[in-house]
């Protein structure tokens, strides 16, 4: 990420399109389209895998998987699994990703897909699901058989499993992996479905020109495939209840901190195994993605451990992690790495050297920037070109809630730093970001289509109601591709990457 380049960060899930969520179908490749009609070369996302508690991509049952609900059915009656008179109606478009309905009407039309395919005469896609179940074994058998399990126990979480399946006794896994087969089978299609599509909207995008920016969270949700599978590596009692977990210290975001739950990593036992599980997580995101996000890096250097009987993140405490070692091994096996560290929340001198010490870019969020002084790092004149410059991100507001939630003496800062007199916000902001030396200048697309507080994507410290903005069929209009490849182009940003033939 040497050049200037500029993009979009849009969930797949906020897609316009035929289903209740967005897909990686059609609309996604229409959406790659408009980011090269307007100049850009990079697509922000957030984590694929599959959502668990509140539809947050940041709470997921595993951290390889990807999140069945986002396949698109049209794409499975191109490929003979489906037919076209078993698709459901177009889900009206009402501006929200409905989850609840994307379940209820997508996986029985998944489950019929799946059976027209295992008895299916098409010998060679039999042979590629093969190889994709041979390939991927090392997280795939243990995350289908878990979710089958989930299943066939009423979703109830691992953790109150019998203690023979809970801690994975050789006989009970046998047992029942063959009582569940046909059920693991479905789990893994459903995995070999989903990456099938998404590894072709990825050569789609690439071959426009267009990189794919994903995310990868630092923590995975303790009911999860990865905790269940991998105890050892937690910090878990003898129930197998996490004793500490995550979070962050009180800060811009909340008085009480955030409570995430997340069980806190033994990282000196992921130290006596080479890091494996990080290494294999890291190999398979750089697969997926051309650049990856690192969630809360600053949980490399150190991590906000809260006791789990605690209600709140007020009395942790930092619990020192092995970051250090664990990027000399990745870059060891993977040599640079195409990582940004979202350095963001409290980060000390001993976060910013590890940080540097790899060469990995941070982020510059510009709704950060005005409100205290000349010195504040995400102010555009202390930018470093090794760096991404957001006006916010998934977890802010968007920038016209942003901007009209400020005080008067709020918006004077703003308006005497930009010498402008914002009456047309975002854009300012937009403008501002795009003409920053940070290399890479990312815009949410809400901003771009100047929305307000209510299409935010995310309100951080609550557990409901957040993930579901989705886009209006018709709003991406020619203006406004027009105007974003202009002002890209002024400030030297734009298409990077020469395109090459599909």
């Amino acid at each position: 990420m040497h050049k200037r380049c500029s993009g979009i960060l849009l969930h797949p899930t906020s897609l316009a399109g035929p289903q209740a969520i967005g897909s990686l179908g059609r609309e996604a490749r229409d959406f790659v389209d408009f980011l090269v009609e307007a100049g850009q070369s990079v697509w922000q996302i957030l984590p694929l895998g599959p959502i668990g508690y509140g539809d947050c991509p940041y709470s997921c049952y595993s951290a390889f998987a990807g999140e069945p609900l986002l396949i698109s059915l049209e794409r499975l009656v191109e490929n003979g699994d489906l037919l076209k008179k078993e698709l459901p109606a177009h889900h009206p478009p009402d501006h929200k990703a409905d989850y609840a309905t994307a379940g209820k009407i997508q996986l029985p039309l998944l489950k019929r897909a799946f059976q027209r395919f295992s008895t299916g005469p098409d010998i060679e896609r039999l042979q590629d699901y093969a190889e994709f179940c041979r390939d991927q074994a090392y997280w795939l058998n243990d995350y289908a058989f878990f979710q089958a399990m989930r299943e066939q126990r009423q979703w109830q979480g691992w953790q109150d499993w019998p203690p023979e399946l809970r801690q994975r006794h050789d006989a009970a896994l046998h047992e029942w992996g063959i009582k569940l087969h046909e059920q693991i089978e479905w789990h893994k299609y459903l995995q070999f479905i989903f990456f099938e599509q998404w590894f072709e909207l990825k050569k789609y995008a690439n071959a426009k020109g267009v990189q794919i920016f994903g995310d990868l969270p630092i923590f995975v949700a303790a009911d999860s495939a990865d905790v269940w599978a991998n105890r050892q590596l937690f910090y878990l009692d003898e129930e197998d209840q996490a004793t500490l977990v995550a979070g962050v210290p009180p800060d811009y975001f909340s008085k009480t901190g955030q409570r995430w739950g997340n069980p806190l990593y033994r990282w000196e036992r992921m130290a006596e195994n080479g890091f494996s599980w990080w290494l294999a997580r890291f190999r398979w995101n750089l697969q997926l993605f051309d650049l990856v996000r690192v969630d809360h890096f600053r949980g490399f250097a150190a991590c906000w451990a809260i006791p789990a009987d605690e209600p709140t993140a007020i009395n942790g405490e930092w619990l020192p992690a092995a970051g250090f070692q664990l990027f000399t091994a990745l870059r060891n096996e993977l040599g640079k790495l195409p990582i940004v560290a979202e350095d963001l929340g409290v980060i000390t001198a001993e976060v910013e050297e590890l940080r540097d010490q790899f060469e990995l870019p941070g982020m510059k969020i510009l709704q950060f920037a005005f409100d205290s002084g000349p010195t504040n790092p995400y102010l555009p004149h202390n930018h470093l070109p090794n760096s991404v410059v957001y006006t916010g991100t998934h977890d802010n507001n968007t920038t016209l809630g942003w901007w009209r939630s400020l005080s008067a003496k709020g918006q004077k800062q703003v308006k005497e730093y930009l010498q402008r007199p914002c009456r047309d916000m975002p854009e300012p902001l937009i403008e501002t970001a795009l003409s920053s030396v940070a290399n890479l200048a990312i815009i949410p697309l809400q901003d771009l289509l100047a929305l307000d507080a209510e299409s935010r994507m995310n309100r951080p410290g609550t557990a409901q109601g957040n993930w579901q903005w989705r886009l209006g069929a018709n709003q991406l209009t020619r203006e406004i591709t027009k105007q974003f490849r202009h002002v890209s182009h002024l400030y030297g940003r734009g298409l990077c990457i020469p395109a090459e033939t599909p």
